[in-house]
């Protein structure tokens, strides 16, 4: 990932009309079992199993869903009295598991945000020459401040920071450990949306970074799949983000994950002003797409 947004300018001010507004019911689907090629859409409520747990907010994923033979549901459940009851809440929601990986939301916890941190700057720092545990220290508590920022002054369907979870067998090293994060805000950049057409706004990808102990496990790929089940079900139509030109690692992670490089940092922009160059890349998400892909029909 090329850069993390800084937490004053990543939000779009942008007013939501009362049409999408209206169609923002909540729910949370299961991808509970892959042979059977079913779903289930529950009401606010989390649900357990094997398969991912997401949050849908809008409207639009339903008649998507609907083809692809998934259960609706509201926010509780018929007993054999004829009463209904609500469901308890018993397990995050996760946006997607896949390699033995777990993806979920980033909640207002105050050791996950400083975990998150650290692995963000981590990866994101520049070592220096000098003083170099210093200036981290410096650059770690910069990260931590604008990720508090965000998560406090963001509306709920403009920025999510999704996290994710190490397995929790008893056996594992890495037990309830945070081991990579990635930020998705939604934005309305006019020198991006000429690439995107018929939309005005879309999802920014960013700030993805994996612990060094974990890299190169699919970890990467499991949080670009968790992001574009978000954007489907905020209702965006494409997911957007930047790389380093020369990064050819990133790059080839995005590009299987299906991004397309769509324009490059103008010259000036590079060569007078000594900054790396970088690329933009796009994708279009696609509900049924998504749901083949995990259930690998």
């Amino acid at each position: 990932m090329a850069h993390l947004l800084r937490h004053h300018s990543f939000t779009s001010t942008s007013v939501w009309t009362e049409s999408r507004l209206h169609h923002q019911a909540y729910a949370s689907i299961k991808l509970s079992n892959h042979r059977q090629g079913r779903l289930k859409i529950y009401g606010k409520r989390r649900a357990s199993g094997n398969g991912c747990v997401v949050q849908c907010c809008t409207s639009s994923s339903s008649a998507a869903a609907a083809k692809a033979g998934v259960e609706l549901s509201g926010n509780a459940e018929e007993d054999n009295n004829g009463r209904w009851e609500e469901k308890e809440e018993e397990e995050p929601l996760y946006l997607a598991s896949e390699y033995g990986w777990k993806v979920r939301r980033l909640e207002e916890d105050q050791p996950e945000i400083k975990k998150v941190a650290e692995i963000q700057a981590e990866a994101f720092h520049q070592p220096m020459a000098f003083f170099d545990d210093l200036f981290f220290q410096f650059f770690q508590a910069e990260v931590l401040a604008g990720l508090i920022y965000k998560l406090r002054n963001s509306p709920p369907n403009r920025y999510a920071c999704l996290v994710a979870e190490s397995p929790s067998d008893a056996n594992s090293e890495s037990k309830t450990k945070l081991v990579g994060v990635v930020d998705v805000t939604a934005l309305r950049d006019e020198a991006v949306l000429q690439h995107l057409q018929g939309a005005d706004e879309y999802l920014y990808v960013s700030g993805l970074a994996v612990s060094k102990r974990f890299r190169r496990r699919k970890i990467g790929s499991c949080l670009l799949k968790s992001c574009e089940m978000l954007s489907v079900l905020w209702g965006f139509k494409y997911l957007v983000l930047r790389a380093y030109e020369d990064d050819l690692g990133a790059r080839t992670l995005y590009a299987n994950a299906g991004y397309r490089v769509v324009s490059r940092d103008p010259p000036w922009l590079t060569s007078w002003i000594g900054r790396r160059r970088r690329v933009l890349m796009i994708k279009q998400s696609n509900f049924l797409n998504l749901i083949n892909s995990t259930f690998q029909l």
